[in-house]
């Protein structure tokens, strides 16, 4: 008999929820995204959930939309991950912790360095998020106008993980001696100079920190254009993916999956972890009573543009009660552009329904009870639509709370989700390899 299938769950945790009526839901904390006494307790929460890992997302400047809107949002304002992350990993003992870092808008060396030091930190519980960044204004904070073109921001995605994931190769295991009777302190052979050259970067090294516990931080990325696709094959260990449905993301699964059989890797080496907002309730009426009144909460003005920033194109002059416009290609994200316009496409959807789910959350929602939830969940493991969720929570305290409380119990009963960590790592959690040396 074949071993069933194991679950896995990050929590998506920057802002603390995606939903833009989140902050304003009755019982929920509102400056809970910039409040680290409730952030501690949301990720000890988790931690008692088994959770593999708490993401922090992360945001290079407010979010490219009119003031009008912005002024609903509680996005504004949020811990620098790196600063945070390093202060959850004195407050918890297992969960991972995961940094989004850009490869556009950041040099190797410090987010090598970076992540070596939370690496030690947490005792081995670090991942990086590589993100190439697609918010346009972003550019504008580093001395840019507009936003590099996509393919270049992938090409110097690529060479930046190689030299990143070079400069954690600089010293051998067993490099520092620290022999006090000798008086030597580390062996210069089992230190490699990386010595990188190439078309976007110079980066001579080593790094100054010894090799992190887990090797290298388990490495995630989100991307899910054909670059994206082809970045998380050759480098990637988990994706955050964006199906919105199970057909799409058994395709996505499927497809990422094999591109990594011709390169030579695992394809149980990559973990496909879909976004999913959940809203549990006593009965599946109940949940979706909670959908709507959360939904309710977010204002026009909003959720149109929010729908402007998702699409990179200013919709927000047209008839709300109309048809999308055909919309000109962009060198903003293409995930949530692609789903938002296929979404229209297939169900004629309005501008003011579309503002309705880019305003609220327009992805993969799962709104019932704890067993329908799980039911979902199950059948997307089984199916290979998924190997786990990036669970997003509707408010908090209580979203989080009920999933933990509730949903995970039931998880657990069905043998699909682990009752207790078998290791200390994040690689532990996920049940990854720890990579070699490539120098030693």
């Amino acid at each position: 008999m074949s071993q069933q299938r194991q679950l896995h769950l990050g929590a998506f945790m920057r802002p603390v929820s995606i939903h833009t009526g989140a902050w304003r839901y009755p019982g929920a904390i509102p400056d809970a995204n910039f409040n680290f006494a409730a952030i501690r307790q949301f990720a000890r929460k988790l931690e008692a959930g088994k959770f593999d890992a708490f993401f922090m997302a992360d945001h290079l400047g407010v979010l490219n939309m009119p003031v009008e809107a912005l002024r609903r949002s509680h996005t504004v304002t949020s811990f620098e991950p790196f600063t945070l992350l390093s202060a959850l990993a004195g407050a918890t003992e297992r969960i991972g912790l995961v940094a989004t870092a850009s490869t556009t808008f950041d040099e190797p060396f410090h987010v090598a360095r970076r992540f070596a030091s939370l690496d030690h930190l947490s005792g081995g519980r670090a991942g990086w998020n590589v993100v190439t960044t697609s918010n346009p204004e972003s550019a504008k904070n580093f001395g840019f106008e507009v936003q590099p073109d996509h393919s270049g921001r992938y090409g110097r995605a690529r060479e930046f993980y190689d030299v990143v994931t070079g400069l954690w190769d600089s010293f051998a295991e067993d490099a520092f001696v620290c022999d006090a009777e000798s008086g030597i302190y580390f062996n210069p052979a089992r230190m490699h100079v990386l010595d990188h050259k190439g078309p976007h970067f110079s980066v001579r090294g080593p790094l100054n920190i010894a090799r992190p516990p887990q090797g290298w931080p388990v490495i995630f990325q989100a991307g899910a254009s054909d670059p994206g696709r082809q970045l998380a094959a050759e480098t990637a260990e988990v994706v955050f993916a964006a199906g919105s449905n199970l057909a799409a993301a058994k395709s996505f699964y499927s497809d990422v999956k094999g591109r990594m059989i011709p390169i030579g890797r695992n394809p149980d080496h990559l973990k496909i972890l879909p976004a999913a907002l959940v809203v549990v309730g006593d009965t599946v009426e109940q949940a979706k009573a909670k959908r709507a009144h959360l939904d309710s909460l977010v204002h026009y003005e909003s959720g149109i543009h929010s729908l402007c920033g998702m699409l990179d194109h200013d919709v927000s002059g047209f008839d709300p009660d109309g048809p999308l416009p055909e919309i000109p290609d962009t060198n903003a994200s293409k995930t949530s552009r692609e789903m938002l316009v296929t979404q229209a496409r297939q169900y004629n959807l309005t501008i003011r329904q579309l503002a309705a789910k880019a305003g609220s959350y327009a992805g993969l929602a799962f709104v019932g009870t704890p067993a329908s939830i799980a039911d979902e969940m199950a059948q997307w493991l089984e199916e290979r639509g998924a190997d786990g969720f990036v669970v997003m929570f509707p408010y908090l305290p209580k979203g989080l709370d009920d999933f933990v409380d509730r949903v995970v119990p039931e998880l657990q009963r069905r043998g699909i989700f682990r009752k207790d960590y078998q290791g200390t790592t994040l690689r532990d959690h996920f049940g990854l390899p720890r990579p070699g040396n490539r120098f030693f």
